[in-house]
């Protein structure tokens, strides 16, 4: 399966986040190393992988989706 291959600066742009978002909130929180981005060759370029990425959004996206808000910030599931 061939993967689409996104700099920070690229990702940024097309998930409409700031970069330095992505590389200071996102990356080891959210986006995870083998998972969401490589690094190629052991070097310090990192790479990420766009259809992973758009997964994992879509599938947070929809559980967020599931639940009623509550006042305090918490969710009613039922």
């Amino acid at each position: 399966m061939a993967h689409c291959y996104l700099t920070t600066a690229e990702l940024a742009e097309r998930i409409k986040y700031d970069a330095r978002t992505i590389r200071e909130r996102l990356k080891d929180r959210v986006l995870l190393e083998g998972i969401h981005y490589i690094r190629p060759f052991g070097g310090r370029k990192i790479l990420y992988l766009w259809e992973p990425i758009e997964r994992d959004m879509k599938l947070h996206s929809a559980e967020e989706s599931l639940g009623v808000p509550m006042a305090r910030g918490g969710v009613c599931h039922g």
